[in-house]
């Protein structure tokens, strides 16, 4: 369940409140007459299933709430009423699988800020993956897939393209490419730091690398892989999973391969540069294309979803 507080106008109260009750998978509806200060208003608040919440929330923007007012969104973790038993039943669907596209579009939003966390999150986490490649660690590797952070960014492309919010879509490409410029310009300074105390070498580069040496040969599973990670990742930012994310984040070669580009670059080994940043590129295309189709399904699925709640459901008269 979902519950909404909401501080609206005193002339939009009424709309606000028919809405509600007559939107199915709504419950424990209360008005506060004149209670809202800031801005000055009328506080409505409701709980509501989560399959219901994104039909709602779209139907209180059209009424300018958010304009007027304001719309806060929490989960409940824990609900002990009848009413939000009975409230969930009538919803259409199951809450696991709905998309609240507001929380979507917010969240990646987030993730895709240029901050000066993000940036060194993915350098560290390239300089991490920069000894894993020289050691032929399989663990650093997966430790430096963990901590990156680029999986934020590439849902925001594929939000962007899916609600076609091109102000999202520049931040998030601009984040990755500068997030990776810099990781990598960084890492070939480590690169070139470490051999200099004798702790990288080139040899250790071209050397046998049974471990990681994936990371600079693509082929046609590291593309498969991409396109289920992305897939799987895009679902558990829809579905509120997140843990679902670590295991996304350590399936892909994104960092790794950005990584042994990087040190390769710093050797002047031209068939490991190209060969991983064929590597990088290929992984970010199939998390993209794979997150953009999962969207793009969802959001059709619910749209036959409310059509047919539409179809069981009287119509209610129109708001004045």
């Amino acid at each position: 369940m979902l519950h909404l507080r909401l501080i609206t106008p005193a002339d939009r109260t009424d709309d606000v409140v028919r809405l509600i009750e007559k939107t199915v998978g709504t419950t424990h509806l209360v008005v506060l007459r004149g209670a809202a200060r800031n801005p000055a208003g009328d506080v409505v608040m409701c709980d509501v299933a989560r399959e219901a919440g994104d039909e709602l929330l779209s139907a209180l923007q059209e009424l300018g709430v958010d304009r007027t007012g304001s719309i806060a969104v929490e989960n409940i973790d824990l609900s002990l009423s009848k009413r939000a038993e009975k409230a969930e039943e009538e919803a259409p669907g199951e809450a696991a699988d709905a998309v609240l596209w507001e929380h979507l579009t917010d969240a990646t939003h987030e993730e895709s800020t240029l901050s000066v966390t993000y940036l060194a999150f993915i350098t560290l986490a390239t300089m991490i993956a920069a000894c894993g490649v020289l050691l032929d660690n399989a663990v650093l590797i997966v430790g430096a897939m963990a901590v990156g952070p680029e999986f934020g960014p590439l849902a925001g492309v594929s939000t962007a393209l899916v609600q076609r919010a091109p102000r999202l879509a520049l931040r998030s490409l601009v984040a990755l490419l500068v997030g990776f410029a810099l990781a990598m310009a960084v890492t070939v300074g480590f690169s070139l730091f470490m051999d200099a105390v004798g702790l990288f070498s080139k040899d250790k580069l071209e050397g046998a690398r049974p471990n990681t040496s994936f990371v600079y040969a693509p082929d046609a599973f590291s593309f498969v892989v991409a396109v289920l990670a992305g897939a799987a990742g895009t679902l558990s930012l829809t579905s509120a999973k997140s843990g679902a994310l670590v295991g996304v984040a350590i399936s892909v070669t994104t960092v790794p391969a950005a990584a042994n580009a990087a040190v390769a670059l710093a050797y002047g080994d031209t068939r490991q540069t190209w060969g991983s940043t064929e590597q990088l590129l290929l992984n970010l295309l199939g998390i993209v294309l794979a997150g953009t189709l999962t969207l793009l399904a969802q959001k059709w699925f619910w749209a036959r979803q409310r059509e047919r709640v539409r179809q069981r459901t009287p119509r209610a008269p129109e708001l004045g």
